[in-house]
């Protein structure tokens, strides 16, 4: 990870992202990400996610823990009861497996906000791995998408 600047006294500087500083780009119909931060020696990547009514995600197991913080809308995984609304914060541990779906009768877009240590294994109908995501990656991903999209290079923290 890039080394802060730091002011007179020495000590780390704190980095700031405004919203608009950081482009949300689509990933899939219906879904939209923002990329914050990565640590790509860490497995860490810091992602805001915008997700439209009626969507659902491909099942998917994390290597490594998730921390989650809905910022609007509502969403749950389908493999458990509990609904996330504004203001939930949700924890996964390591090896959860679980499928991301907002509901249609949501009136609004879903927002949330999530620290990923590890990879994000996508998984077919029998559990196999399609698709691996880690912080390299979503970097990746993320700025081609950028680019693609005729936004300049994106200042990701620690990219």
């Amino acid at each position: 990870m890039a080394e802060p600047q730091t002011p007179t006294g020495g000590e780390p500087r704190a980095l700031h992202r405004a919203m608009s500083d950081l482009p949300f780009v689509t990933i899939a119909e219906g879904a939209e990400l923002q990329l914050l931060q990565v640590d790509i020696e860490a497995g860490l990547w810091v992602i805001r996610t915008r997700l439209q009514p009626g969507l659902t995600l491909k099942r998917h197991r994390h290597t490594g823990e998730v921390f989650a913080f809905t910022i609007a809308g509502v969403w749950k995984y389908l493999e458990y009861p509990e609904v996330n609304r504004r203001g939930s914060y949700l924890f996964e541990p390591a090896g959860s497996v679980h499928t991301l779906h907002t509901p249609s009768d949501n009136t609004e877009t879903t927002d949330v906000w999530f620290a990923i240590r590890g990879a994000n294994l996508e998984l077919d109908a029998q559990g196999a791995v399609e698709t691996v995501i880690d912080a390299g990656t979503a970097l990746a991903i993320y700025r081609e998408l950028c680019r693609g999209a005729g936004h300049p290079e994106p200042a990701v923290i620690g990219a």
